[in-house]
């Protein structure tokens, strides 16, 4: 079982191996490099999390991170994120003097990720986005790490057509210039197999082994699955996704860890953070976290209902208590274009079988390209909500 040396502040206020002076209550030793525990962790990320969703630009933070990262014991090596055009994460970790001298020219193989550049033009290069810089928990992640998403551009530096991230920064600052902010939260399903490695040995003879017989709501405190919910929550709060709720869902092993809406690139690379933490916690307890859409036939699929809403100036303009269902009319004409486009989005939001083979009526999934208030068959659902939270729910999301 995963244990939890990062939860303890044994070493607070201890003399360490080549520090003068005792070190602050937040860092504690691990594998004789300094790490920070949980509570600091959340802190750190809450702060960065709030210059991200003030608008702040990375070139506008850029020397200051560059100096906090030169400057802070605790960190050896920068992790740079990316995505290729089929959402896969791709990482890799420079040494942190590195990337601080080098960063305007971090250079890769393009032609080495699917849909990438052809062999014969395949350097790329990695703009650091600064302003997405996350401290990490060193249990998962290695000590000394933190973690930073790079914008995909070509040779002459401009944004890659391919980098799907980029040309979402770019939309979203454009958008930020008007006053407007799209806030997005996804519920991101998942399920809990046996086996540390149940996707790649997988076979139509054996199948995928549940972890437990449990469902919706109904787990006992230290049932497997409920620790595995457990130890991912508190991840998920030191990276300061603000955790709402978590549950086991409706099929027997599956899970949902419910965070507070963020602006839409900054969900976005959460999305990507949830899965990359959820495989690696199950991965230090042997077991595998699968999302594909429907990885077993006679239960519920797992899906990613995604909320979204658009505020000006921090006003909801999805809300209009006068309207129908309290939702303005800009949110009926935002509906309207989802479901006017609604074959050519389900291209993009099922993009494989198995994602169509999840949108079965028999297991509450949606399958008719309508809107409702109730029934959770509809592409739209309008789910209950006042100023704060009115919002629409598309519920196609794989």
């Amino acid at each position: 079982m995963i244990t939890d040396r990062l939860q303890t502040s044994a070493f607070a206020g201890d003399q360490i191996k080549g520090h003068e002076r005792p070190l602050p209550s937040f860092f504690v030793e691990q594998d004789g490099l300094l790490v920070l525990d949980y509570a600091e962790l959340e802190k750190r990320n809450l702060e960065m999390k709030a210059k991200r969703l003030s608008g702040v630009a990375s070139d506008d933070v850029k020397d200051e991170i560059i100096d906090r990262i030169a400057n802070d014991k605790s960190i050896k090596a920068v992790t740079l994120c990316f995505s290729d055009m089929e959402g896969k994460l791709h990482y890799l970790d420079y040494d942190k003097k590195f990337v601080i001298d080098a960063h305007e020219n971090l250079t890769f193989d393009g032609s080495s990720i699917k849909g990438f550049s052809a062999q014969s033009e395949s350097d790329l290069r990695l703009k650091v986005d600064w302003v997405s810089l996350r401290w990490v928990p060193a249990d998962l992640f290695g000590a000394g790490k933190v973690l930073v998403f790079a914008n995909v551009c070509s040779g002459n530096g401009e944004i890659y057509e391919g980098d799907f991230r980029a040309r979402l920064a770019e939309f979203s600052a454009d958008l930020y210039e008007k006053g407007l902010v799209v806030n997005v939260a996804p519920e991101i399903e998942g399920f809990l197999f046996k086996g540390d490695n149940a996707e790649q040995s997988y076979t139509q003879e054996s199948g995928f082994e549940f972890v437990t017989a449990t469902g919706y709501y109904n787990c006992l405190p230290k049932d497997i699955l409920r620790l595995f919910i457990d130890k991912f929550a508190e991840v998920q709060r030191a990276l300061g996704f603000e955790n709402e709720k978590d549950h086991p869902e409706v099929a027997p092993s599956q899970f949902e860890l419910n965070f507070k809406y963020s602006s839409a690139l900054d969900t976005a690379d959460q999305i990507q953070i949830y899965k990359l933490c959820a495989r690696q916690v199950a991965k230090l307890m042997g077991l595998t976290v699968s999302f594909l859409p429907k990885p077993v036939q006679e239960v519920n699929g797992s899906g990613m209902h995604t909320n979204i809403s658009i505020s000006k100036e921090g006003k909801n303009l999805f809300y209009d208590a006068e309207g129908e269902l309290k939702l303005s009319k800009d949110a009926h004409r935002f509906i309207t274009a989802i479901l006017y486009y609604a074959k050519d989005l389900c291209l993009l939001m099922n993009s494989s079988v198995n994602s169509y083979r999840r949108l079965d009526p028999h297991f509450e999934a949606p399958n008719e390209i309508k809107m409702s208030a109730v029934d959770r068959g509809s592409m739209v659902r309008i789910p209950i909500g006042n100023e704060k939270s009115a919002r629409i729910e598309v519920r196609t999301v794989a």
